[in-house]
């Protein structure tokens, strides 16, 4: 009997600011719930259509200004989402994205 190794499955998704395909455990996801909430989703679990971006202030600020979160999510968001999702995107530092990288 032989044996196998068996290799653990990662998933992957996109970026939708960069394109770059990652890691899931490494992309923040941006959930639309039901409601019509846009809102940061730590877990990756809410229920809701979902959308993915990197760690960094650049991916969140063409997400957002560019119109490619409210495009993949499919709702447009208000002022307010707006304003809160690029504050989010402001916490995360080229350095720790770089410590994660590593």
């Amino acid at each position: 009997m032989r044996r196998r190794s068996i290799s653990q499955h990662i998933p992957q998704r996109t970026c939708v600011a960069c394109r770059k395909v990652k890691a899931k455990r490494e992309l923040i996801r941006v959930v639309r719930a039901y409601d019509g909430n846009v809102e940061v989703d730590t877990s990756g679990k809410k229920a809701g259509r979902g959308a993915y971006l990197c760690r960094t202030p650049e991916c969140w600020q063409a997400g957002v200004k560019g119109g490619r979160l409210e495009y993949a999510l499919r709702t447009s968001l208000s002022q307010d989402s707006r304003q809160q999702l690029l504050d989010t995107g402001k916490t995360f530092s080229k350095d720790s994205f770089d410590a994660k990288d590593k």
